[in-house]
């Protein structure tokens, strides 16, 4: 508060703790009459300077208009705040009630607070004054933090690329579970939303812009190829800066025509890369790097078919059998059910190892292959005759 000098002279508190100012006819309520045209009205915010303080009551001079007065629930509310009071402190009040019963401006501390907070919540909001608020919660929705005691929210959706949950099928319970992990750390936010009557604040951790994310997304189309910046790196795939504001995912399957285990492997935050824009839907957009290179299915176009022999190295299993790798960036599967068990497959066909294999669908086209081990073959064969 600020302090100001005081003409009056202090009396000596009177016993029971109370003090009060000599020679100020209204501090006893005696001839306490509206002493200017216009009264403050209720809401309004009025300031000026301690000339009383009692052990339940706090007189504000409100001159030509009059003293106002905080008591009863209005002084409790505060009494901490009142216990750091002098007399001659300047004090800016709510108006609750223009002239009581005892003809003093009723006023309220504690309402004069929130309104000058909300006011400055309205200047932070057109100043876009940066806040670095700590995160104190999180739900699937987005973040929780606190500004001058007011719960505030930033959406998900507000949250800057790199700090976004990047996580597959935007899965809610992975995306919390992602937002949990930053309560404790702090983001510079702007404030984008600020309504009294709800108490509620929202944040945003994005630059401002004219643009909405809408506008944004609308000036690419499908098949457009950009320069990117690599952003993040999950195990199903990559996240591109497309520009300020805007990401695109590149799925692991669209990294290479080659089989991709970890996609680490292959690239590095801030990596410059080039993709293409393969899919746009619900405001995200999806990119391919592999698009951008020469198809090494093309090759075998009109030049393998079902019944071809060929030869393969094993590079992986999954749960529906083998993969064959017949060229960089070309692969079958072997099927479990062409073996007695999935773990007969295992033991005949080896990580690493080249065998001879029989195509039984090829459609280079949609990059679907499946074989059939040589060597079982030629056993069914044998049997058959």
């Amino acid at each position: 508060m600020q302090k100001t000098k005081t003409t009056e002279k202090e009396l000596d508190p009177p016993a029971g703790g109370e003090e009060i100012v000599e020679n100020h006819p209204l501090v006893d309520g005696e001839e306490a009459v509206d002493t200017g045209p216009h009264r403050p009205q209720v809401d309004e915010l009025v300031e000026g300077p301690v000339i009383g303080i009692k052990k339940a009551s706090i007189y504000i001079d409100l001159a030509p208009f009059g003293t106002g007065i905080i008591y009863g629930r209005e002084f409790i509310a505060v009494r901490d705040l009142i216990k750091k009071t002098a007399i001659g402190d300047i004090i800016k009040a709510k108006v609750v009630e223009a002239e009581n019963e005892d003809g003093y401006v009723e006023l309220s501390l504690k309402e004069a607070k929130q309104a000058l907070m909300w006011r400055d919540a309205e200047f932070a909001i057109k100043d876009k004054t940066i806040f670095d608020l700590a995160i104190k919660d999180a739900n699937k929705g987005g973040l929780i933090m606190d500004w001058n005691g007011i719960a505030g929210f930033l959406p998900a959706s507000q949250l800057k690329p790199e700090h976004y949950p990047r996580v597959e099928d935007s899965d809610k319970d992975k995306i919390m579970r992602e937002l949990k992990k930053l309560i404790g750390t702090k983001l510079s936010v702007i404030m984008i939303s600020a309504n009294p009557v709800d108490a509620k604040i929202i944040f945003s951790e994005k630059e401002p812009s004219g643009e909405s994310h809408t506008d944004t997304v609308s000036k690419y189309s499908i098949g457009d190829e950009l320069e990117c910046e690599v952003t993040g790196i999950v195990d199903f795939g990559v996240f591109l800066k497309i520009e300020e504001g805007l990401e695109g995912l590149v799925h692991i399957s669209e990294l290479d025509w080659g089989l991709v285990e970890d996609p680490r492997t292959m690239f590095k935050v801030k990596d410059k890369v080039k993709a293409k824009i393969i899919d746009i839907k619900d405001g995200k957009i999806s990119l391919s790097i592999k698009s951008l290179k020469n198809n090494p299915w093309k090759a075998f176009e009109g030049n393998l078919k079902k019944g071809d022999m060929v030869k393969g190295v094993v590079i992986k299993y999954n749960k529906h059998g083998a993969l064959v790798s017949i060229k960089e960036g070309v692969a079958g599967l072997v099927h479990n059910s062409t073996f007695e068990s999935e773990a007969k497959l295992k033991e005949i066909l080896q990580l690493g190892k080249t065998y001879q294999f029989t195509v039984t669908l090829f459609e280079p086209k949609e990059q679907r292959m499946t074989l059939l081990f040589g060597e079982q073959k030629t056993e069914q064969k044998a049997k058959s005759e």
